[in-house]
């Protein structure tokens, strides 16, 4: 069975944009995945990456055209001004990552999908306590146990480790998915992770 580890952020637009996709595409081919909700601010330096708000007026401008394309073309709810961003994510990364330990890789992959839709397309701050322990109910998870293990130690230390390892594996953007050592990034070369996938059967 082919197997995706898959590197995001948060509060990217073009990690929300692939994300059902991804899904879709593991379940054609039976392939899992491993969601990692990594600190990209560790990652930008090291990669040559800014953040947007230091990258050239230029690039922020084709930045917002291009959600828009994306976003008509594969007719996925996005706000390419939505008015809660940028969120700090930690919190909400860390629910993620206790999700994943405590409830598994697809309750995880849930989660985070909702946790995107709602700074995307619900106007939610997921930097909000109360936000964010509301959308944790929506996937059927208890708010109150995911957010107290949320901020247990090794939870911090799990991201850290999870960041350190997409270092190594020389990402620098997100999403990236990772097969059989093969980064793919971006959520314009989900094609190229299906032939992958194809190919590995």
């Amino acid at each position: 069975m082919a197997h995706i580890d898959y590197y995001f952020s948060l509060i990217s637009p073009w990690t929300y944009l692939g994300s059902r996709r991804l899904e879709q595409i593991a379940a054609r081919h039976r392939a899992t995945i491993r969601p990692f909700p990594v600190d990209l601010g560790r990652v930008f330096p090291i990669s040559g990456g800014l953040p947007l708000a230091k990258r050239a007026p230029q690039r922020q401008a084709y930045r917002l055209m291009e959600l828009a394309r994306w976003r008509d073309f594969l007719k996925v709810p996005l706000n390419i001004h939505p008015k809660s961003f940028p969120a700090n994510e930690t919190q909400a990364a860390a629910c993620v990552i206790a999700t994943r330990l405590d409830n598994g890789d697809g309750k995880a992959l849930e989660l985070s999908h909702a946790i995107m839709h709602g700074v995307w397309a619900g106007e939610k701050n997921i930097a909000d306590p109360e936000t964010l322990r509301e959308i944790i109910a929506s996937v059927g998870l208890d708010a109150d146990t995911t957010m107290k293990r949320a901020v247990q130690p090794d939870i911090a230390a799990t991201r850290e480790k999870d960041t350190e390892q997409a270092i190594a594996l020389n990402v620098f953007g997100a999403p990236t998915y990772v097969i059989d050592g093969e980064l793919f990034w971006g959520q314009d070369r989900l094609d190229f992770v299906e032939r992958k996938l194809a190919a590995s059967k």
